[in-house]
């Protein structure tokens, strides 16, 4: 038991020393980052004469954003949906008919939303 011990004590150390020497490393290693910022960029429809018609554009971009994150929303709303409705279909408590018309009328939904978007990107 003894040597066991002693042995467990020789490697607790030996692995105190590896880490502490790795510690040091690291912390000797580490330089400055000299990378800039990336320079911000125009709106889409560019920055305009003053400063209320550069908002506008941003706010544009804003919006288009909010209808992008929209249809991602609804996409996986639908994603669940589906998921769910195939798993009461695997239990036996729905019918393969029912997956397919909740697929059917999600696809519709996001073409309709997709559609959606696009006109209103065209009116703003």
């Amino acid at each position: 038991m003894k040597k066991f011990i002693k042995r467990a004590s020789k490697s607790l150390k030996s692995f105190r020393n590896q880490a502490t020497a790795s510690v040091a490393l690291a912390i000797l290693s580490v330089n400055e980052a000299l990378a800039d910022l990336p320079k911000m960029q125009a709106p889409s429809r560019g920055e305009g004469t003053g400063i209320m018609q550069t908002i506008k554009n941003h706010a544009y971009d804003a919006l288009i954003l909010g209808g992008l994150l929209l249809g991602a929303f609804a996409f996986m709303k639908v994603a669940g949906s589906l998921i769910s409705e195939f798993g009461e279909v695997q239990a036996g408590r729905k019918k393969w008919g029912d997956l397919g018309m909740l697929a059917l009328v999600g696809a519709i939904l996001l073409v309709v939303i997709i559609w959606l978007i696009t006109e209103a990107s065209k009116i703003l």
